[in-house]
């Protein structure tokens, strides 16, 4: 049993529960239908906006829950004890409402949070491109003024929630495309605009119950009201302010993996018979294992120490890269050293481990790869 952290007081721990019966309820069941469908059930989002589990960082006067990103991270952390990467809760609630809270006018945020808070509205963040990746001052998608309104054109890729998604943050340049940062910005496009078309979800070696699209902008006309921000050419900015929190989401995932495998392992382990005694009682698992308890010891305090941090609003981009980095490059070393001590069962999509090893992959690219923080760290020293 994990200890309970330091940031989950009084006043956040009593949501686990609820958190935890809806993850065993509503999604664990499911995990199969949703990996072969290749996204959750629509339902999912209203059931969770009922029960109020959505955008629980989120003012309750724009129809959050009130509460701070300790609660998201109780759901975070519940989603992924279940071995869930289907739902995209944790970029709905946590990310794409928060560009929403810190950047959009009063007028954006009572008519998009309480949808979001609902369910009735699923959203996305449009930032990678196909020849872009972490580069987001190369991206080439343009939103251009005409009159009232922008007219975009461009093409996004790797977009979580992007199957189902209703209101898109899309990162384009309302600028001259060679002038970089300087001309990026952020728009709310709702995907029932005329010239907004869905690609295919995409077909990944992990994370397969998720949604995660390719989408397409053909002189997409969106009101100039829908700017995020009181000026144009604040994006770059605005991203940067937002990533640390969304690279913060990702090591939750992958500190929560670490303790899953270390726990079916451990237990594999002492079950599984091998030349006439349990594999556990063989030195060179209970070593692997030792050192799979530390390494993710160490991971939970690190991650408690960064969470307790932005709770006080000192977490500093330096400081979330290097758990980015780190913790996610830990956690594939923690998974395949599990998969390997089961064996050839390890590698049988029965076992929850061999789905933890594939879902766990992409967390060192997307955020910004690891070499990107790696980068954003080397400029501090």
């Amino acid at each position: 049993m994990t200890a309970v952290s330091p940031w989950a007081d009084a006043d956040v721990e009593p949501l686990r529960a609820l958190a935890r019966k809806f993850c065993e309820k509503e999604i664990e069941p499911h995990i199969d239908r949703f990996v072969s469908q290749h996204h959750v059930d629509r339902d999912l989002w209203r059931t969770a906006g009922e029960l109020g589990l959505l955008c629980l960082s989120i003012p309750e006067e724009y129809g959050g829950g009130g509460g701070t990103f300790a609660h998201e991270a109780i759901l975070i952390e519940e989603q992924a004890r279940i071995g869930d990467s289907s739902w995209g809760a944790a970029m709905h609630s946590g990310i794409v409402a928060h560009y929403i809270l810190a950047y959009g006018t009063e007028a954006q945020k009572r008519h998009w949070l309480p949808k979001m808070a609902s369910g009735e509205v699923v959203g996305a963040l449009a930032m990678t491109e196909p020849g872009t990746g972490s580069d987001v001052q190369g991206i080439r998608t343009r939103a251009v003024r005409d009159g009232d309104h922008y007219v975009l054109n461009g093409a996004k890729t790797f977009i979580t929630n992007g199957g189902q998604a209703d209101l898109v943050v899309v990162v384009a340049k309302t600028g001259d495309v060679s002038d970089g940062a300087q001309a990026t910005s952020l728009i709310l496009v709702e995907t029932e605009r005329e010239g907004f078309r869905r690609g295919r979800v995409l077909d990944k070696i992990g994370q397969k119950g998720q949604d995660t699209a390719e989408l397409f902008f053909d002189d997409v006309r969106v009101p100039v009201d829908n700017l995020l921000g009181e000026t144009e050419g604040a994006g770059f900015v605005q991203l940067m302010q937002q990533l640390p929190q969304e690279r913060l989401i990702i090591v939750i995932g992958s500190v929560v993996a670490m303790e899953r495998a270390l726990e079916q392992t451990t237990a594999y382990t002492k079950d599984r018979h091998a030349f006439g005694k349990p594999v556990f009682s063989f030195q060179n698992t209970k070593f692997t294992l030792a050192e799979v308890a530390t390494e993710t010891k160490i991971g939970r305090v690190f991650l408690d120490d960064c969470i307790s941090k932005h709770l006080r609003g000192e977490l500093d981009i330096q400081t979330v890269a290097m758990a980015k980095w780190w913790l996610t490059e830990k956690a594939m070393h923690v998974l395949d050293k599990c998969l390997q001590l089961h064996g050839g069962y390890g590698y049988m999509t029965e076992y929850p481990i061999s789905r933890l090893w594939v879902d766990n992959r992409v967390q060192m690219i997307y955020a910004g790869t690891n070499e990107i923080m790696k980068e954003i760290i080397s400029r501090t020293l």
